[in-house]
């Protein structure tokens, strides 16, 4: 299951911890750290309950970065392998589909478009199966079908990724990349 593009190491795992949602001692907490290629070492902290299932994950570059844009298309299905760094404190933007607000319940995560897609595929079909409107329920069936093209390679989709702690990033020379006004811890 490794990325031959990332450095893995076995994660540090602390059992038994109280949950902050259920009170339960059957909170897991994780650290782990993976260099990743062109953006340096991060660290890929989680906590999860085995009762509740309670999921909280979040990522922390090791050098400090300035606040950042990053927009890339989506134009094959080669482009669906490219890396992405995403940090709790990140805004990713699929115009015409979707946004993904920072705030108490984002997670950050190391992964690449096509499962950054999938997870916005997910919330789709969550809010598909949950409309109580046809026409909220078609929208939905609609942009899935959107998704799976794009998937396919058939359709073009484009990513924006802004990040005020400079801990997220899009890893290819196709991404453009540029400073924006924001946070920087020194």
């Amino acid at each position: 299951m490794g990325d031959k593009n990332i450095s893995e190491e076995k994660p540090a795992v602390l059992h038994g911890q109280p949950c902050p949602i259920c009170n339960k001692n059957t909170l897991s907490l994780t650290e782990l750290t993976r260099d990743v290629p062109f953006f340096g070492k991060v660290y890929l902290f989680s906590m999860s309950c085995t009762s509740c299932k309670y999921h909280k994950g979040d990522v922390e570059a090791d050098e400090k970065h300035d606040p950042t844009r990053y927009t890339f298309e989506v134009t094959s299905k080669a482009d669906l392998d490219v890396r992405i760094v995403k940090s709790s404190e990140a805004t990713v933007k699929i115009p015409h589909v979707a946004n993904i607000e920072p705030g108490p319940a984002s997670d950050g995560f190391v992964s690449n478009v096509e499962g950054l897609i999938n997870r916005v595929k997910k919330q789709v079909e969550t809010l598909r199966d949950s409309a109580e409107e046809k026409s909220d329920r078609k929208k939905a069936k609609n942009l899935i079908k959107k998704i799976d093209n794009v998937l396919m390679g058939s359709e073009h989709l484009k990513i924006i990724i802004e990040d005020p702690s400079g801990n997220s990033a899009i890893i290819s020379d196709k991404a453009e990349k540029v400073k924006i006004k924001g946070k920087k811890e020194e």
